[in-house]
């Protein structure tokens, strides 16, 4: 048995002029693809038959296998990735979202800014989230492949900020990057729906 690549919830050229299609036949179609294609090559020697993306990612943590942590935890963040984003102005927070989004950060745009600063501001590769704790909304990042499933995070959005995902079209402007992403292509149902803390078994996956 073996992963799939799971297809976009939109179609690639979608989030134009945001993202590129282009982008997305890389980011996705090649990077996403490349990390599962490795982890499916594992399957076999590593004892993984049966076990889900998120089994793996935790079994590669317990027993620190680097390469198989990197490479499973990659999947899942993109597979969460791909959920937070929706075509251009398709959403907006509303209701408890909303209500936490004014309390914790003032506004919405308060949110962006401060999301978009964790992400510009994080130093190389890796992700930036936004992540329910207790009754809180909280920003924070965390480097390479690390992930909130072995971090005792409850994720409701992210931002990937690997140069891979922003080069083709933003070349190296990582903030223009975060900036467009968090104020025209944001998913904020699939951010609500995450709110019952159950956001890290929407990007799970079975063989």
């Amino acid at each position: 048995m073996a992963f799939t690549l799971p297809e976009l919830p939109f179609d690639k050229s979608a989030l134009e002029p945001v993202l590129s299609a282009e982008s997305f036949d890389f980011h996705h179609g090649k990077h996403h693809r490349a990390y599962i294609d490795k982890v499916n090559g594992w399957i076999d020697e590593k004892g993984l038959a049966g076990k889900t993306i998120i089994d793996i990612v935790e079994f590669a943590n317990e027993r620190g296998d680097k390469p198989l942590f990197n490479n499973a935890a990659q999947v899942w963040n993109h597979s969460f990735f791909w959920q937070c984003l929706a075509p251009v102005d398709a959403t907006k927070p509303s209701g408890k979202l909303r209500t936490m989004i004014e309390s914790g950060f003032g506004s919405q745009q308060g949110l962006i800014e401060k999301l978009a600063a964790e992400a510009v501001s994080h130093f190389a590769s890796g992700w930036a989230w936004l992540i329910l704790e207790g009754d809180n909304l909280r920003i924070t990042s965390l480097h390479d492949a690390d992930t909130p499933i072995v971090n005792s995070m409850a994720p409701l959005l992210t931002i990937d900020v690997w140069e891979h995902a922003y080069y083709i079209d933003y070349r190296n402007a990582r903030p223009k990057f975060a900036e467009e992403l968090l104020a025209k292509a944001i998913n904020w149902d699939f951010v609500s729906r995450n709110l019952d803390g159950a956001g890290a078994a929407r990007a799970d996956q079975a063989q």
